[in-house]
């Protein structure tokens, strides 16, 4: 067999010497794992003499695993190899470099550099410069005309530049994806045995002899042979395709496949095949062999121009290719991201409009040259004339082609590469590892939230805090010594035992801190509890270790409870359970007493039990877990009858675990009502206890038309008779619904699923979904954004997810909503810049050639030009920081343009004035400047001054505006955090340096000569111009210009009413407007009202009299009117000269601050909502209470 790892000759030997050390060769594991159920079994027993002897083989205990002496590691690394299937070869930096020559604009650009390049050495024999037009312009610059090459030379420099650039963003690209799948595998860890203590080992350093521990949600790492199971289920389908989960058990199939899912129960196997010895790695080294040949083939397909370049997502990683393939297969294909769908359909506009203007340029171009030298001078088309001609041609082509380039914002990919590039890596900080890239734009767009609620919004530190032990409620722990000893001995028993044995209360870290929870939150909070009673649950798991256990029925979203079945020592066996106290509470008969002895359980005690007991302990938010246990004394049952089993139980205590909302939560979740994002909160845990986490947190707030339903509920108003869920049943519920309580993780799905289909509102829903457990994996690939747990998450889905959260925090979400916003704002920070020079320079070029048969700015030039817009400024505009303004708006949604009309106003204002100036200094400049005029120049003529001002001020101008391009919203202070941003401050300066360098030593290739002092300091002033001329646009409004229209819709849909719109454009000039108005006129209102107070005192029996036609201060408030600021105060006073009076009204009446409608009587919550002000009149017709209408 050929040595995968690629190892040379000596090492290979080594490894042949060491294998004779174990008792299998490689070679025998690997035949022996392509074995499946009875087959399997009868091998190992056959050949191996049982699963025991294979560990005796490989020199490793299935209980205490292996020692973990680096010397053996090491040599079973030579033997069996490296858990690390090796990733295909990333491309080199010439590949890269060739891809980018691929570019159709730049293929052009370099043959008509190269033509022009190899007329210029051409000296037509005896051309006589007079019949063929003037080509110098006198004998003394004949030395000039031997410089023509230099253009072909430079336009082929800049060319090689824009490759080498755009090749070196690819491969830091590259570089940069590598690093992040290298940081998402590190992250993945494995429960290992080793010395008897169970540890986190990063999955690449598993080697084969190692015991693993297996449990519900693991992704296997490794194949291995079972050696004791618990109710295991494998899924299997990543490598079989059959969805059907498999049972394992070490006497019918105990053969686990590394890739396969664990989809219940736990166990503990023994490692036997690892890395590309693994059924996964020979799956893959088959594929690297036809990957590609399959590359070549996708190439062909996916050449598809912008759209390809603008998808940053085309990780070179064959391994990630091969599972996003298998996704695709498996669920449903995500659509391309918000962002890359509008900005593929505006660079494919911008497109067809620069072609069609390059085009029309060199069409006028070569008509006006033919027209002029051809018809109005009447000269003959000479032979020896001929490359003359074909080189003021060429000429004209270039500049065609060159505006051409300036047009096509190829800077647009660059700039999304950029920002998301940057997003990610700061992203890291804020605790979201981004698995996809588009995941962190996507999420900017959010619309929806829906989060679990256990390790998210709490802590995910369980604690028990109250407790029904023997007919007693104890608010507090109780004292070992008031529970009879018989309870006490079946509730240590019960947690001890019948909780997973890798939950462990361990020391704190630092001395006074809190112990340490490792494993399940849950059964590590009830295990605090029986240390809290003074007992050790260690002691009663030594006398009962896991391999005496009898059976487990391990916890699923089914069941909603846990149970594990041991022997008696009398004979008989003992099943202890736990779960949902609501749900164990039906399938029990029987209760303990103050006594510890069995009275009958019937349905009125159980009534009364969540009446007294259960809902006052969910109501402070505890989860209630109720533990029980039945005796099978007689005969043995058929334990695969669950539902038998599991009925006729004994309670022994209900107890209430405080899992306490995070510090931080209640403040993100109020930035997400303020960013217009709505956050559900789904959850397994008794609806009571939910709502009031979600009181806690702020998600429900007293006054809010809201909904808390229960999975079953839920289910009964969604579905129709048949079962199947309606889409027009769910658009009825969704938008209120805010706690989805006891839901399993299908409903989950459901609720995804259908806010994202859903079709009511102006928008379709983009929503993000959280989710640990192994079947949350669909409704996290449902969702447009997926956010997996990167402590409590189970692999499978970690697998499903966009982005995990290293923290398990709800604060890293609204994070990463920021940073999504700020990706927008980015692209459309430089999308504004790009599409001024755009508009400018193309209009420069083609109206120039038009007029004076020569594009004021020469190839080179806009090239330079092209090089500042799309490398330097993408650069610049995609590095700024995120800032919290960005969470005081809306989201954009999917159909919103992403040119607004700000953006349009402040583009075309800009382009207005830079068109003024290049057209003023291009046909006036000269005479402004007292200098030669460069226009008309004739072929090859050296730089004039003239064209050296035009070029520079156009350049300092987009220096300029670059700075005015930080803002989009209207705001005026344009260097607003300008200091935080280190990038942008160096581009500019840069590139600013760069410009003096080229005008002062560039010469002839960039057509530039120095200038004076003086005229440097012109063009400086023109350039800062730009700054005074942005404030000028920002104080025009926005609502003024309805002529203006927006750019890069995100669909086609039909136009959203135009008012509307306008009312969603964010213009920050225009509110401070608004404010100061609003200010000056509650002034006026105060002044007037304070009058009227007075005149109200003077005429107060008459007063008295109207009472009977009062209104109240609080309906007043809510009425449409005072929603409108500028309306406010208008129609207040109005309503004073109509009725001084109507102002007051008797009793108490609350008013709302924000003007929102007054909450109706809640009576799902009594939490007290603080927004609320009540106004008590001493008096009931006291009109006093006029001095409160100002607020």
């Amino acid at each position: 067999m050929t040595n995968p790892s690629g190892h040379h000759l000596p090492a290979n030997s080594v490894a042949e010497s060491y294998e004779g050390e174990f008792g299998c060769t490689l070679m025998d594991l690997r035949k022996l794992m392509e074995l499946r159920a009875a087959d399997a079994v009868t091998q190992i027993s056959a050949h191996y003499g049982g699963v025991q002897e294979i560990c005796a083989r490989l020199k490793t205990s299935p209980i205490e695993g292996l020692s973990g002496n680096p010397a053996d590691l090491e040599k079973r690394r030579l033997v069996f190899g490296k858990n690390v299937i090796p990733p295909k070869k990333p491309k080199t930096f010439l590949e890269l470099v060739w891809e980018a020559l691929q570019d159709v604009t730049l293929i052009i650009l370099e043959i008509a550099a190269i033509i022009s390049l190899v007329l210029s050495f051409y000296r037509p024999p005896g051309g006589d410069n007079e019949i063929c037009g003037h080509i110098i312009s006198s004998p003394e610059e004949e030395d000039e005309g031997e410089t023509g090459w230099i253009e072909g030379a430079a336009i082929l420099a800049s060319v090689i530049i824009v490759v080498f650039v755009t090749a070196f963003n690819d491969w830091s690209k590259e570089k940069q994806f590598r690093g992040l799948q290298s940081r998402i595998e590190l992250e993945q860890k494995f429960s290992i045995i080793r010395n008897g203590q169970l540890i986190q080992l990063p999955v690449a350093e598993i080697v084969v002899g190692d015991i693993a521990q297996v449990k519900y949600g693991d992704l296997l790492p490794a194949d291995g042979i079972l050696i004791q199971g618990n109710d295991l289920k494998i899924d299997e389908s990543s490598l079989t395709g059959e969805s059907d989960h498999v049972r394992k058990t070490p006497d019918k199939d105990p053969m686990l496949l590394s890739g396969t899912h664990v989809m219940e129960g736990s166990g503990r196997m023994v490692v036997t095949a690892v890395g590309v010895n693994s059924q996964t790695g020979i799956i893959f080294t088959l594929l690297g062999a036809s990957e590609e040949e399959d590359e070549d083939k996708k190439k062909a397909k996916t050449q598809d121009g912008v759209a390809l370049e603008i998808q940053p997502l085309n990780s070179q990683e064959g391994l990630d290719s091969e599972e996003k393939e298998k996704k695709i297969i498996k669920g449903p294909k995500k659509e391309k991201s918000v962002l890359q769908g509008k900005l593929t359909r505006l660079a494919v506009q911008i497109g067809k409009a620069g072609l069609i203007m390059s085009v029309l340029t060199v069409v006028i171009l070569i008509l006006y040259f033919v027209v002029d030298n051809f018809v109005i001078q009447r000269r003959a088309w000479l032979p020896e004339c001929t490359p003359v001609y074909i080189q003021y041609f060429v000429k004209f082509f270039i500049i065609g082609v060159t505006v051409l380039v300036v047009a096509v914002p190829e800077g647009l990919p660059l700039a999304v590469t950029i920002s998301l590039a940057y997003s990610v890596k700061k992203m890291m900080k804020d605790n979201n590892l981004v698995r996809h890239l588009d995941a962190c734009e996507t999420m900017g767009n959010a619309t929806a939230i829906c989060s679990d609620k256990t390790g998210t919004l709490t802590m995910n530190r369980m604690t028990v805090v109250q407790a029904y032990i023997g007919d007693t409620h104890y608010r507090q722990i109780p004292k070992p010594d008031d529970i009879p000893p018989k309870i006490l001995e079946l509730i240590v028993n019960g947690i001890s035992i019948n909780c997973a044995y890798t939950s462990k209360i361990l020391p704190p870290e630092k001395e006074g801190g809190l112990p340490r929870q490792v494993g399940n939150k849950t059964e590590c909070g009830l295990l605090g509890f029986v240390t809290d009673l003074k007992q050790d649950y260690q002691e009663v798991r030594n006398e009962m270790p896991e391999e005496k256990i009898f059976k487990v029925y391990t916890f699923n979203s089914v069941r909603k409870s846990m149970s594990t079945v041991i022997r008696k020592p009398e004979g008989g066996f003992r099943m202890f359970s736990k779960g949902a106290s609501e749900i164990m509470l039906r399938k029990c008969d029987r209760i303990l007493n103050k006594e510890g002895e069995t009275i009958p359980f019937r349905s009125k005690n159980r009534d009364n039990m969540i009446r007294n007991v259960i809902e006052p302990m969910a109501s402070e938010g505890l989860r209630t877990i109720c533990i029980a246990y039945r005796d099978f004394d007689n005969e043995e049952p058929s334990w695969d009858n669950e539902s038998e089993i599991l009925t006729g139980l004994i309670c022994i205590a209900v107890v209430g675990i405080e899992d306490p909302v995070r510090p931080e939560v209640p403040e993100a979740i109020a930035k997400c009502k303020r960013a217009g994002i709505t956050v559900r909160m789904v959850t397994g845990d008794n609806v009571n206890t939910a709502r009031a986490i979600a009181t806690k947190c702020g998600i429900l707030t007293p006054g809010d038309d809201f909904l808390c339903l229960e999975g079953k509920e839920f289910n009964r108003l969604i579905r129709n008779e048949k079962g199947m869920v309606e889409q027009e049943k769910l658009d009825k519920i969704w938008p209120r619904l805010r706690v989805l309580a006891r839901s399993s993780p299908t409903d989950k799905h459901t609720l995804v699923k259908g806010i994202i289909d859903s079709t009511i509102g102006e928008q379709r829903q983009v929503v993000a979904v959280t989710g640990d457990g192994t079947n949350d994996g669909p409704a996290l690939k449902k969702a447009d954004v997926g956010f997996a747990m990167g402590i409590a998450g189970t692999d499978v889905a970690k697998e499903a997810s966009d982005i995990i959260l290293t923290d398990d925090n709800f604060t890293s979400i609204v994070k990463a909503v920021m940073w999504g916003r700020n990706v927008y704002d980015s692209i459309s920070k430089f999308l504004q810049f790009q599409l001024t020079v755009n508009v400018v320079a193309v209009i420069v070029a083609f109206t120039g050639a038009c007029i004076t048969q020569d594009s004021p700015l020469k190839a080179v030039q806009m090239l330079w030009v092209n090089l500042i817009m799309d490398t330097f400024a993408s650069l610049a505009l995609a590095t700024e920081p995120p800032t919290d303004s960005l969470l005081r708006r809306r989201p954009y949604g999917r159909d919103k343009p992403l040119i607004s009309r700000t953006m349009m106003k402040n583009i075309l204002g800009h382009a207005v004035y830079q068109l003024v100036i290049v057209f003023l200094l291009v046909f006036a400049g000269d005479k402004m400047f007292d200098i030669d005029s460069g226009r008309k120049a004739p072929l090859n003529s050296p730089p004039s001054q003239h064209y050296t001002i035009v070029f520079n001020t156009f350049v300092l101008m987009q220096l300029f505006n670059e700075i005015n391009a930080r803002k989009i919203h209207g705001e005026k202070n344009v260097f607003a955090g300008v200091y935080r941003n280190i990038i942008f401050c160096s581009v500019v300066l840069g590139t600013f340096f760069c410009q003096i360098m080229i005008v002062e030593v560039g010469g002839k290739p960039f057509s530039c000569t120095s200038l004076t002092m003086e005229q440097w300091m012109w063009c400086l002033f023109i350039g800062i111009g730009e700054l005074l001329w942005g404030q000028v646009i920002s104080a025009i409004p926005t609502k003024s210009l309805k002529f203006l229209k927006e750019a890069g819709h995100g669909s086609d849909k039909e136009e959203i009413s135009r008012d509307a719109e306008g009312m969603e454009e964010i213009d920050l000039a225009e509110m401070e407007l608004r404010r100061g108005q609003i200010l000056w006129v509650r002034g006026l209102n105060r002044i007037q009202t304070q009058i009227r107070v007075v005149k109200v005192f003077h005429s107060f029996r008459e007063t008295i009299h109207k009472s009977k036609n009062q209104i109240s201060i609080h309906t007043f408030m809510t009425q449409p009117e005072y929603a409108a600021d500028d309306e406010l105060s208008q129609s207040f006073l109005e309503i004073q000269e109509e009725n001084p009076a109507s102002v007051s009204k008797s009793g108490t009446k609350e008013l709302l601050l924000d003007g929102e409608a007054a909450p109706h009587d809640n009576t799902n919550n009594n939490a007290v909502d603080c927004h609320q002000v009540q106004i008590v009149a001493s008096h009931s017709d006291s009109p006093l209470q006029n001095l409160e209408t100002p607020v």
